[in-house]
């Protein structure tokens, strides 16, 4: 009797797997610019639609007991920044991790709250809002070194599982990210140190997932500046990600970027996977 209660069990837990495996899952990541801004600006709203496995958002602007989401359904995991009114990340999940950390374990950086690694049984999941370059590129240096040590960290933990981690990464790779790259060359976001490092996370082995489906398309952008009506004019950048591990590269099902989602300077990106 005993016996067949295993053998019962370990079918079930059998086929549970199989239907995770074969479950595409919806994910979306937004840079909110202030999320209380844009929970006023129809952000729930936009959240329910999308009923998405796992959301996560950058740029939350928050202090803990600042907001107060009510998200039936969700695991709701927070980083806020030490300064006030600055950065911050936020996820919110339906699905209960193994363990959840902030930051990436090196003080110098963890304390802008930029960093959220949620694990799962079979992958990391990580959302990560990358410092901006900032004015005359006052920040450039810094910036350098946390490209570094960020991609180090992402390659620790694809040494024990794959990793799918997404965010503002505050640079257009290539000039097809941008609607003016001649006049913005140089500038914060589009440096020739800043697109080489996002090189360095591809040639290690992180797939571009928006351009793994369209290599070549164009005028598509995640963000706009609030001068001269860029965005009614779509002189954007895309400058939010989705990257995974290249071994998830065959459960890939679709990259989004929804262009007509408004409520900040950026609009939602989505990755469905298997």
């Amino acid at each position: 009797m005993y016996g067949h209660i295993l053998i019962f069990l370990n079918n079930m837990r059998m086929n549970l797997n199989k239907e995770c495996e074969d479950k595409t899952m919806k994910l979306i990541s937004w840079n909110v610019n202030g999320l209380r801004a844009c929970v006023g600006k129809g952000f729930l709203e936009y959240f329910k639609q999308e009923d998405a496995d796992i959301f996560c958002v950058q740029e939350t602007k928050l202090q803990e007991g600042q907001i107060n989401l009510d998200l039936p359904g969700y695991y709701q995991y927070w980083n806020y920044a030490e300064k006030k009114g600055y950065s911050g990340t936020a996820v919110f999940t339906k699905r209960e991790p193994v363990n959840v950390s902030y930051g990436i374990g090196i003080e110098e950086h963890d304390h802008e709250g930029r960093v959220i690694t949620l694990e799962y049984p079979d992958y990391y999941f990580i959302t990560v809002y990358t410092p901006n370059s900032q004015n005359e590129l006052a920040r450039l240096d810094y910036r350098m070194k946390w490209e570094e040590d960020f991609l180090a960290y992402l390659k620790k933990l694809e040494e024990i599982k794959p990793v799918i981690f997404c965010g503002d990464l505050n640079v257009a790779h290539k000039e097809i990210d941008l609607k003016n790259p001649k006049t913005n060359h140089m500038n914060a976001g589009f440096t020739d140190e800043e697109r080489a490092k996002f090189t360095a996370l591809t040639e290690a082995g992180f797939i571009d997932t928006f351009r793994y489906f369209y290599p070549d398309l164009e005028g598509v952008y995640s963000w706009w500046s609030y001068r001269f009506s860029a965005r009614a004019k779509n002189a954007g950048w895309r400058i939010d990600y989705f990257l995974v591990s290249e071994c998830l590269k065959d459960r890939l099902e679709d990259a989004l970027i929804y262009t007509d989602v408004m409520g900040s300077d950026h609009c939602p990106i989505g990755l469905l996977i298997k």
